[in-house]
């Protein structure tokens, strides 16, 4: 594979990538929305004011910090393939931090925004769509769905697992865009993945509306104070209910406790599957300029203090045959350079070492450069030893960052090395030195999962999410021909001073108005309460529960039998 290498974050290599989009219809001249205009935009919500009064009368539901773990449903629709092209540079878009602390300065050629939101909504899927037409693929290469989700156990669960980072350039203007995994399970993820986005992109199905990890995520986002689109997708279903999906997340703020400022945020309507989106429903869009548009108007440019020595915080770690390990992160200040030194300071040691390769994500390739600046998200080989929340800074004069931190795990399964008497049969990887190594590796990418070991030494205690997480780190490892044994899942339980605490979840569960009775004495088993319920025109009911987390173990087989 041949590699391109582009001086990051500069006008000539955005020009540059910009000649090369693929040809289709001129640019729609979509102008961005004015903050006067903005009202038209919220179709039928009541005002802040207003809604803050009558939202407890208007949903049942509580808002616990938790999360949930809904039944799915799907929604197909047509693909309509567009292309557009760019030819404005970004000296006209207005600069979103408008009084930027004293000492930095905004670096104005980057935005870099996450998408959020449930399982299914449709994060991947417009992932997809603004790669496509921004001509990311060659016009004889083969489309696939879903071309982030690269991981074989993604395509077949139809699932994102590990969060990734694509780049575009629109208008002159470097677009770094992060695709997060939407289950509970791998929470994780989204929250070192948030660490490195300057503002979220809030997917919500036009006929689902919020649901519990739309609430696990927004919490997220607003707790960092990052600004939030809210984007309206799958506008195409027959059932779509877009002005009470919008007002049911008006509410989802306010129970989270945002401010004005937060509430005020724009709305942007889509059919990610065709690629289209609008900022006015009256208005039917052909292409994504309006959600680029919002993008650049409201997502702030990265600050940074010049002359500060260099800051990376590690979010993520890849793998590579020709160069090693490769740490994932965010420059926050400084510049990195291929062939520098680099060193990492931990409590009574360093780790130096030297820059061997430096990569910035383009389209759905990475791309190598010489140097990258404030801002970017960047791939950095050189240090072997290197872990997911650490800092890579300048060793003349080091100053590293505030460690990651991630929520904590809810529960535990054991796993032991194969000691059945068919033992050796399928595997190659079958003693528990060579176990230790493959969990001990897991931890270092996945800062959600826990490894102990067990008095026994052939077995460890691994402690996650979720029983998907798990089960998906179960069936990689048989995949990569180990044989072990596993326990069956436990709950994590808290002995404090007030007694013992354990982990509730919020369950949503789609229905047949005719199986509410059913699901209710299912849940009332596994002593969930009920705390809303709702009615659709379809003769589906929506039922929302709050259960203790043992109680989720094997309850989607119950309920599907």
């Amino acid at each position: 594979m041949m590699t391109a290498v582009v001086p990051a974050t500069s006008p000539s290599a955005a020009a540059a990538t910009a000649a090369n989009w693929a040809e289709g219809v001129e640019r729609l001249k979509v102008g961005a929305t004015s903050p006067e205009e903005r009202p038209e935009i919220r179709i039928g919500c009541a005002p802040p004011d207003q809604a803050a009064s009558t939202s407890r009368e208007s949903s049942g539901r509580a808002s616990p910090g938790v999360v949930g773990v809904p039944e799915m449903m799907m929604c197909a629709a047509t693909v309509m393939p567009r292309s557009i092209r760019v030819g404005e540079a970004c000296e006209n878009l207005p600069m979103t931090t408008a009084n930027p602390p004293a000492g930095l300065v905004a670096q104005t050629g980057i935005r870099t925004v996450g998408i959020v939101a449930h399982v299914d909504h449709g994060k991947t899927t417009l992932v997809d769509s603004l790669l496509r037409q921004n001509g990311a693929f060659r016009a004889n290469e083969e489309l696939v769905e879903r071309v982030m989700d690269s991981g074989d156990l993604e395509r077949e669960k139809g699932i994102t697992i590990l969060a990734k980072e694509t780049a575009i350039d629109f208008k002159g203007v470097r677009v770094v865009i992060v695709d997060t995994p939407g289950h509970a399970d791998f929470g994780g993820e989204v929250e070192r993945s948030l660490l490195a986005v300057d503002a979220v992109l809030l997917l919500v199905d036009a006929s689902e509306g919020p649901l519990p990890q739309t609430r696990y995520v927004l919490s997220k986002a607003l707790a960092r104070s990052l600004p939030v689109i809210l984007v309206i997708n799958k506008i195409d279903r027959p059932d779509a209910r877009i002005k009470e999906v919008i007002d049911e997340v008006y509410e989802l703020f306010l129970d989270l406790g945002a401010n004005e400022q937060q509430i005020d945020f724009p709305i942007v309507y889509t059919n990610a599957r065709a690629g289209t989106a609008t900022r006015d429903m009256e208005k039917p869009g052909t292409d994504l300029i309006p959600l680029l548009d919002c993008v650049l108007e409201t997502a702030p440019a990265p600050m940074h203090e010049p002359g500060h020595p260099l800051q990376v915080l590690i979010t993520n770690l890849a793998a590579n045959d020709f160069v090693g390990r490769i740490a994932v992160g965010r420059i926050r200040n400084g510049v990195v350079r291929k062939g520098a030194k680099i060193t990492i300071i931990r409590d009574e040691s360093a780790v130096t070492g030297t820059v061997t390769s430096l990569t910035l994500p383009q389209g759905i390739e990475r791309v190598e450069v010489p140097e990258a600046g404030p801002g970017e998200i960047v791939g950095i080989a050189g240090l072997a030893d290197v872990e997911i929340g650490e800092t890579i800074t300048d060793p003349a004069d080091p100053r590293p960052l505030e460690r990651l931190h991630v929520d904590p795990p809810t529960l535990q399964m054991t796993f032991g090395v194969n000691t059945s008497p068919i033992g050796g049969k399928d595997g190659k990887f079958l003693t528990s030195r060579q176990l230790k190594a493959r969990l001990e590796k897991e931890v270092l990418g996945n800062p959600a999962i826990e490894v102990s070991p067990t008095d026994s030494g052939e077995a460890f205690q691994v402690r996650g999410r979720g029983e998907l997480q798990l089960a998906i780190l179960v069936e990689q490892m048989r995949r990569e021909g180990f044989e072990l044994e596993v326990s069956r899942p436990e709950v994590l339980i808290h002995r404090t001073e007030n007694g013992i605490e354990e982990p509730f979840e919020q369950l949503t569960i789609d229905v047949p108005v005719d199986f509410v009775g059913v699901i209710t004495g299912i849940m009332a088993e596994r002593r969930a309460r009920m705390e809303n319920i709702q009615h659709g025109a379809d003769g589906r009911a929506r039922v929302d529960f709050l259960i203790p987390t043992r109680g989720l173990i094997g309850v989607r087989g119950r309920i599907l039998t």
